[in-house]
């Protein structure tokens, strides 16, 4: 009988987190043992989390805020996606050496091709963050803005991902597909309404107890909508499948989530 396999979160905070939830439901899917545990972590533990990956008394890892930077300087090897980024939020133990991956990637990588959304449809990254850059590494052949409260950083991102261009926090774009990649919603803030009433579509990141404002007014509107509930079951199924190799279906680890 293979031995359980032992996953975690790290991060601070941790408490709020839906991922043990989705993570359960994706090993009773796949009939595998083992445990999902979120674990409120500094630099210090993660480092020895690291070690327990290298030499397998840990199977995987998730890493959300404010642990990214340093997950991804621990690492001995970074997957394209990472490398392509700059952000790390999941590890793994192969051979001895531990590798860093972006799932959030891998989850933009499927909704920037899902059929909800306008194929060509010019896309609106909100941020600047490593969830905003994970968005702009895969945009492909679509137009990409960013716009972000630092105009130093926005046009930091043109250039490093030979975006369309900066736009200024608040415009929208005509027509485009906007990414939330900021924390705004997750405390009830509202997004700028010129930037939510010009989008043909809306991926929300931030969740919380209650709908965000944003993701209430895009149903309310029937605007196409991707939230962070979605998102991070997008995410954690590819994180489960990097560990173990196994597919799971979507709907049950959005409901999982849902149901926290």
């Amino acid at each position: 009988m293979h031995e359980p396999i032992r996953l975690a979160l790290l991060g601070d905070p941790v408490a709020h987190s839906r991922s043990p939830a989705i993570h359960a439901k994706a090993l009773e899917l796949t009939g595998l043992r083992g445990e999902y545990r979120a674990i409120r972590a500094d630099e210090s533990i993660l480092e020895q989390a690291v070690e327990d990956l290298r030499h397998g008394a840990l199977t995987g890892l998730n890493i959300t805020m404010p642990l990214k930077a340093a997950a991804g300087a621990l690492a001995d090897d970074l997957t394209s996606p990472a490398r392509a980024s700059g952000s790390v939020n999941t590890l793994r133990g192969v051979g001895g050496l531990v590798e860093a991956h972006s799932t959030d990637a891998i989850a933009f990588e499927e909704l920037f091709d899902d059929e909800r959304f306008p194929e060509k449809a010019p896309l609106l990254v909100l941020g600047s963050g490593s969830t905003a850059r994970a968005a702009l590494a895969t945009i492909r052949s679509r137009p990409a803005y960013v716009s972000a409260r630092s105009s130093r950083n926005s046009e930091n991102l043109v250039a490093r991902y030979g975006l369309s261009g900066a736009i200024p926090w608040g415009e929208g774009i005509a027509g485009s597909l906007v990414v939330n990649a900021t924390p705004l919603g997750m405390n009830r803030e509202s997004l700028p309404g010129s930037v939510v009433a010009a989008a043909v579509g809306l991926i929300d990141l931030p969740y919380a107890a209650q709908p965000t404002h944003a993701a209430a007014g895009a149903r309310a509107t029937a605007l196409p909508l991707v939230d962070g509930v979605e998102f991070l079951a997008r995410q954690a199924r590819a994180s489960f499948s990097w560990w173990t190799g196994k597919a799971v279906d979507l709907a049950p680890l959005v409901e999982a989530a849902r149901n926290v």
